[in-house]
């Protein structure tokens, strides 16, 4: 299983979405011998869940069911622990498009947050592209971290722990694109364009390019953005 590899059937280790309704859904890291205790009763990892196929319909304990989903970044959006404030699918889309984001781009991201539009990057950007992210807590710096292996993404992301605002990026000259969701994104402005790549032509649109002749790459500064 991997946030942007879709597997048929469920393995020890896997996260998988468990679908008790519209309103109601969880993920569970699938552990052999384990059970979660759901309003239908329980699901036994062991019996009801390893070796089966994603998708399949699940009867719990108390003779309820459930579906067992495989997870995508939009059902991670709306599963994952908060750990901070998070961006949902909408906003994710336009942010995206707006980047110009393909397989094989490159992007700088800070903050990381609880990691809901870094995982809709990855699977934008893979199987050839790379995140590099940047979150100043460094608790929340170490669960991104072990989430994207965990999610089995983690050769396609680079997290670091400083502040994006004095430290950068930690990169220059790779970014085909950045963004950034932090509380003075101006701050940050002059490593986003360090941290770009500069080639022949200008961006166009709600994009920095720079003041140099040539430098191009796509930036959105989100918490410019939803105040213009």
């Amino acid at each position: 299983m991997s946030f942007v590899e879709y597997s048929e059937f469920i393995q020890e280790g896997d996260v998988a979405i468990i679908f008790l309704g519209h309103d109601s859904m969880m993920p569970v890291k699938v552990q052999q011998g384990a059970q979660t205790q759901t309003r239908y009763g329980v699901i036994r990892h062991s019996k009801d869940l390893i070796g089966q196929r994603f998708g399949t319909k699940v009867t719990c304990s108390k003779g309820g069911w459930v579906y067992v989903l495989h997870p995508t970044p939009e059902l991670w959006t709306l599963n994952l622990p908060h750990r901070t404030q998070i961006l949902y699918t909408t906003d994710i889309a336009n942010i995206t498009m707006m980047l110009e984001l393909k397989p094989g781009s490159v992007v700088c991201e800070s903050g990381t947050g609880s990691g809901s539009l870094s995982h809709a990057i990855l699977r934008t950007i893979a199987p050839t592209g790379h995140l590099h992210t940047v979150e100043f807590h460094q608790q929340r710096a170490e669960k991104a971290a072990e989430e994207f292996r965990e999610h089995r993404v983690g050769h396609l992301v680079t997290v670091r722990n400083q502040d994006v605002c004095k430290e950068g990026f930690g990169v220059t000259g790779v970014a085909d694109a950045v963004f950034l969701d932090i509380p003075s994104p101006w701050e940050a402005v002059k490593h986003a364009k360090n941290a770009m790549k500069r080639q022949g032509k200008k961006g166009s649109g709600p994009m920095y390019s720079g003041d140099k002749p040539g430098q191009v790459g796509s930036f959105v500064g989100w918490s410019v953005c939803v105040r213009a």
